[in-house]
């Protein structure tokens, strides 16, 4: 198990499957301790168990991966709950297309087969594993062994967008 440095301290790293596993082991009592060692504050006493695990297991994700950008979240924010599935798909769709540009420094990630694969956007390709390749699709092959469509792998892109895409061709 890998360790790392914490205040002085050493300490081992746990995965974030193993934590969320943990956590579904937690009682109300031990979940209100674990928010208060992962949020730094006190939980809300309003809150049931199944929401303080939900944040907690979130925001555990969160620190880990990253969390969601700017941009997302005033997106997120701006959403009236009243606003029709149509238009929150069309608004989504906007939104995304906006962000399909990759730009250099850019970091995905991706678990696969129980570890992170971390790939760089280049101004010329990706990186991963210390190789430099000139398409997702290449990365997603190395990582797998098997053909996939390198966005779809990362992300970046679903079936339905494809077959739209296609569909307006």
């Amino acid at each position: 198990m890998p360790e790392k440095r914490r205040k002085g301290r050493v300490t081992a790293e746990i995965s974030v499957e193993d934590e969320i596993v943990h956590l579904r082991g937690l009682d109300l009592k031990g979940l209100r301790a674990r928010w208060q060692s992962v949020l730094q504050r006190p939980a809300p006493d309003h809150l049931p168990r199944h929401l303080l695990f939900a944040i907690i297991a979130h925001r555990i994700q969160a620190d880990r991966f990253g969390d969601l950008d700017h941009e997302t979240r005033q997106l997120l924010d701006r959403t009236d709950a009243k606003e029709s599935g149509a238009a929150m798909s069309a608004r989504l769709v906007n939104f995304d297309q906006k962000r399909t540009e990759l730009t250099p420094g850019t970091v995905l990630v991706r678990e696969w087969d129980r570890q992170s694969q971390r790939v760089m956007v280049l101004s010329d390709g990706f990186a991963w594993n210390g190789q430099t390749y000139d398409s997702l699709s290449k990365v997603a092959f190395a990582i797998t062994g098997t053909k996939w469509n390198g966005p779809r792998f990362f992300g970046l892109r679903d079936k339905e967008d494809r077959s739209a895409t296609e569909a307006r061709s």
